[in-house]
C-alpha cells in the first residue's frame, strides 16, 4: 500500500470514528483521531499479522494501553478483515463485540483487554518477556497516552522493560499533550520525556505522529540489541476535524447529529 492509499484509509478510519461515536452517543473522539496514522502504519506496513487467523501464535502483538481510543483500532481491524465493517455502528451497544474499551474475549484481533489506564504497558512487557522465554521472534507494540504517563504503573513497566532488556518491545507515546481535564503541563507535567527515556536506557525516537514515512521507518527500524524502543509520536488531539483539533473538551464527548455532519463534510465522507 503506497502513501496515498495509506492517507485514504486514514481518512476512512477518521470517518468511521465520527460515525461510531456519534451513533453510540458516547466515546472518546479526540484521542481516537490523534493516533490514526500510528495504527494504520502498524497494521498496514509494520506488523506481521494474519487477520484470517487472529490467534496465530507467531503474530506481532499490539496492546492499546490507552483503551479509550479503541474506535480507531476497531476501524483499522475491520478494514484489515478481522470482522465486518458493518459491526462498527454497534460500538458500545449491549452485546456488541465492540465495547467501550478493548475486550480480547469479544473482539477478533484484540490482543489484550485494556481500559484501566497504566496497566496495558505491564501486559505488553509480560508479552515481550514471554516471547524471550519461549525464544519466539514476534514483536510487541504498545500505544500509551501522555496523560496515562502520570500513572505510577507505567514507570514500573518502563523500568522492567529496561531491566529485562526487551529489545522486542516498542512503546509508542501518542503525545497529543491534552488529557481529560486539561493540558498535560497543567495537570501534571511530564517534563522532558525524551531526556527521561534516554536516561532510562531506551532507544528513543521523537517524530511527527502524522507523517507516514517517518512513522513507518521508525517503527520498522531494528531495535538496538538489549534495548527497547520508545517512540514519542507528536500528534494533534482531534486531528482532521477542525472544531475538535487541540480542544480538550472533545476528549470524551460524542458529537451531536449536526457536528457529525460537519465533521464528515471536512473528512470527505458521506453524510
Amino acid at each position: 500500500m503506497n502513501l496515498e492509499e495509506l492517507k485514504d484509509i486514514s481518512k476512512t478510519v477518521r470517518q468511521d470514528i465520527i460515525r461510531m461515536i456519534g451513533k453510540a452517543g458516547s466515546g472518546h473522539p479526540g484521542g481516537s483521531l490523534s493516533m490514526v496514522e500510528i495504527l494504520v502504519s502498524l497494521y498496514y506496513r509494520v506488523m506481521n499479522i494474519k487477520p484470517e487467523d487472529p490467534w496465530w501464535e507467531d503474530r506481532d502483538r499490539l496492546v492499546l494501553s490507552k483503551g479509550h481510543g479503541c474506535p480507531a483500532l476497531y476501524s483499522v481491524l475491520a478494514h484489515k478483515g478481522y470482522f465486518g465493517t458493518d459491526k462498527l455502528v454497534t460500538l458500545r451497544r449491549l452485546g456488541s463485540i465492540l465495547q467501550g474499551h478493548p475486550d480480547m474475549k469479544k473482539t477478533p484481533g484484540i490482543d489484550a483487554s485494556t481500559g484501566s489506564l497504566g496497566q496495558g504497558l505491564s501486559v505488553a512487557v509480560g508479552m515481550a518477556l514471554g516471547a524471550k522465554l519461549k525464544k519466539k521472534s514476534y514483536k510487541v507494540f504498545c500505544v500509551i497516552g501522555d496523560g496515562e504517563m502520570q500513572e505510577g504503573q507505567i514507570w514500573e513497566a518502563l523500568m522492567a522493560s529496561i531491566h529485562y532488556r526487551l529489545d522486542n518491545l516498542t512503546i509508542i507515546l501518542d503525545h497529543n499533550k491534552l488529557q481529560i481535564d486539561g493540558p498535560n503541563d497543567v495537570v501534571m507535567s511530564l517534563g522532558n520525556i525524551k531526556d527521561r527515556m534516554i536516561a532510562f536506557g531506551f532507544n528513543v525516537y521523537d517524530v511527527d505522529g502524522h507523517d507516514f514515512d517517518v512513522l513507518i521507518n521508525t517503527l520498522r527500524a531494528d531495535n538496538v540489541p538489549g534495548r527497547p524502543k520508545f517512540v514519542i509520536a507528536n500528534t494533534v488531539k482531534g486531528k482532521g476535524v477542525s472544531f475538535m483539533e487541540n480542544q480538550v473538551g472533545w476528549h470524551g464527548k460524542a458529537p451531536n447529529a449536526e457536528e457529525v455532519k460537519q465533521a464528515l463534510i471536512e473528512l470527505g465522507g458521506e453524510i
